[in-house]
């Protein structure tokens, strides 16, 4: 019998775990006969659209709120199925709020497998990991991207190490592959830094505007993305009267777009779980320059695949940045050493067969 196997997540809108849930949900769903299917808890994002594109059964359930309680019956009849739907034996919950509301579901569905994930080594706010901790009892298995969120699941949310299981988030790296060079009719004059991601606290852009600020009118900065701080942004933009040399774009919808049009990737955030955006730059043939901190570590070899520098520090980021710019040798190094290891260590085909074992699938694909 083919398994049944629901995604749950928190949202569907454009970032790193809708991602993450996106392409595990197209990879999972072959061969045609399995069923794997998509729910969120909110409303409809773009992603939603992606995954009906592959074929893939997506389900908003509506929530109002990051807690909203109401939509519980409602996830435990889409799990047991009937009135003409298929149910599920297995739900993989992503983010602690999709835990939270399948922890809660498991309790009227005694048969069915609960695994849950945890993407972030974010301390705050601290209510999750006490949250986390307790939902976790309802989990079969709990699946995090790197060891850097296996020690804090450990230590802030309780979880036996036992009950742990690692596997790293993944890209194509065949799918990621730019033409080369990168087109550069889509750049400014100069050399280009590029941000990719969510204009959120924790990723601390104003640090990065700050550097391009320190560094020559030569090198410019792309920050593709969108989110809470991108009033903040555009004000800090203007202040510093660096209207010419950043520009923001808003979300996209495939990262490559954005990464064509960057020699070097920075993510300045103070905490990350893992950093898709790093492998997606690594596969892509983009120089990584990022901030020393748990999650980003497990990714990026100091020295290696990319340069580290302390988090909340703009001189030495720019100082990183020149250097990766100024160093035609350097940055080859980097990038080869990093497309070696993103394949080898971050493509779907090693990850895939991760999945599949744990969710008790067969190792054929």
């Amino acid at each position: 019998m083919a398994r049944r196997i629901l995604l749950l997540i928190t949202d569907l809108e454009i970032g790193g775990t809708p991602t993450v849930v996106r392409e595990l949900a197209i990879r999972l769903n072959h061969p045609p006969e399995r069923i794997v299917a998509v729910a969120c808890l909110a409303g409809r994002g773009p992603v939603a659209g992606q995954l009906e594109a592959h074929g893939i059964q997506v389900v908003a359930l509506g929530a109002k709120g990051p807690i909203d309680f109401r939509i519980v019956p409602r996830l435990i009849r889409l799990i047991r199925g009937g009135g003409g739907q298929v149910g599920f034996d297995t739900v993989l919950s992503f983010l602690v709020h999709a835990n939270t509301v399948a922890a809660a579901a498991s309790m009227a569905c005694r048969s069915v497998r609960f695994v849950q994930s945890i993407q972030t080594t974010q301390p705050s706010p601290a209510w999750h990991w006490r949250l986390q901790a307790i939902v976790q009892r309802a989990a079969d298995v709990v699946v995090v991207p790197s060891q850097s969120v296996a020690v804090v699941a450990q230590r802030w949310a309780l979880i036996p190490l036992q009950k742990i299981v690692v596997i790293p988030n993944a890209v194509d790296v065949v799918g990621m592959a730019m033409p080369s060079p990168p087109d550069r009719k889509l750049r400014r004059p100069g050399r280009t830094v590029g941000f990719l991601g969510r204009l959120d606290p924790i990723k601390r852009i104003p640090d990065l505007i700050e550097a391009i600020a320190l560094l020559d009118g030569s090198i410019g900065l792309e920050i593709f993305g969108d989110g809470s701080q991108r009033e903040k942004i555009e004000a800090m933009i203007s202040r510093l009267e660096l209207g010419h040399r950043v520009r923001m774009h808003g979300a996209v919808t495939s990262p490559v777009d954005a990464l064509a049009r960057m020699d070097l990737l920075a993510l300045p955030s103070s905490a990350e779980g893992f950093g898709l955006v790093l492998i997606e730059a690594m596969a892509a043939g983009v120089a990584v320059v990022a901030t020393n901190v748990a999650g980003i570590r497990d990714v990026v070899r100091d020295q290696k695949t990319g340069l580290l520098v302390p988090v909340a520090s703009p001189q030495l980021l720019a100082q990183a940045i020149r250097r990766v710019l100024d160093d035609s040798n350097l940055r080859a190094r980097l990038v080869a050493s990093a497309h070696k290891e993103v394949r080898e260590r971050f493509d779907w085909a090693a990850v895939l067969p991760q999945y599949r074992k744990l969710l008790g699938l067969d190792t054929t694909v």
